[in-house]
């Protein structure tokens, strides 16, 4: 089966991680490959309306600063893994070594 073939898993939104917010624009919740929060937009596509973004990285805030404190994260809008869904992170300083399973 071809990428363009495969299910988005994004628009799935299946709930296998803790999730912080979900309404009609996107949904937040922790990313299963990385464990850092994650926005998601509900349509599928890379350019949302730039009142959508602003909207949904507010969303994204509110929750890294829950998980990790005020100011203890940055915004990450690469979209690596799936490119044809917008989504962003909020990650914290440790994650990669979390992610690696390496103490610092």
């Amino acid at each position: 089966m071809s990428a363009a073939e495969r299910p988005c898993e994004l628009c799935e939104a299946a709930r296998l991680t803790k999730w912080y917010f979900d309404d009609e624009t996107c949904w937040v919740a922790d990313c299963e490959v990385c464990d850092t929060p994650m926005v998601v937009w509900r349509l599928h596509g890379t350019e949302p309306a730039d009142e959508e973004v602003a909207y949904m990285l507010a969303r994204l805030g509110e929750a890294a600063d829950s998980r990790f404190g005020d100011g203890g994260w940055s915004y990450d809008r690469v979209m690596r893994q799936i490119p044809d869904h917008f989504h962003a992170h909020a990650r914290d300083p440790d994650w990669w070594f979390r992610l690696r399973g390496i103490a610092r």
